[in-house]
């Protein structure tokens, strides 16, 4: 059995889980209301405050399927009780960051600004303080949505090896080269 797929999904207080029609799990909060349709092989159950998840065979497919909606399924029901958030840093001189509602307005070292517009299921703010690096905190319910979301903007100006220049995740460490002072 899978590790992570055997291991209940305990309801926190305020949060309705139900399954409806086509296996499509739906999951209320006190800050929205996500869905996840499942396949149709694994079977969901919800009773005495836990949401307990089964599959019919050992086949690798099943395996990999069982563990898999488990774990979406408890990342629905965390955001939906406490949301989530991802910072970006731009690391870079000039480099900028603006925005007015879910317009982004990227100043990433092109001849133009990025205007970047953030999908309106996701909270967007930023923060320019003097001595530090301009910051992108992004906040929803939604943790596929903000991964995605936060993995573009990372691709508009990825970290570059030799000065680490660019957008990164906060805390995300970048490997630096010698560059070609050090072959001598």
């Amino acid at each position: 059995m899978s590790r992570i797929g055997k291991k209940p999904i305990v309801i926190p207080e305020g949060v309705t889980i139900t399954v409806g029609k086509d296996n499509v799990v739906t999951v209320k909060g006190k800050k929205g209301e996500l869905s996840q349709a499942i396949d149709r092989d694994i079977k969901v159950e919800v009773k005495d405050g836990q949401v307990t998840f089964g599959r019919p065979t050992d086949q690798i497919r099943h395996r990999a399927l069982h563990g898999l909606y488990r774990a979406i399924i408890a990342n629905l029901v965390k955001g939906v009780t406490d949301g989530f958030e991802r910072k970006l840093e731009l690391i870079g001189v000039g480099f900028k960051a603006t925005n007015q509602g879910n317009i982004l307005d990227l100043a990433l070292g092109y001849s133009h600004n990025i205007i970047f517009e953030v999908p309106k299921e996701l909270k967007v703010a930023t923060q320019q303080e003097k001595g530090q690096n301009p910051l992108i905190t992004l906040e929803g319910i939604d943790k596929q949505l903000i991964g995605q979301v936060a993995a573009k903007l990372r691709s508009l100006r990825k970290p570059e090896p030799y000065k680490g220049k660019g957008v990164r995740y906060q805390g995300e460490v970048v490997r630096k080269k010698a560059g070609k002072a050090a072959g001598k």
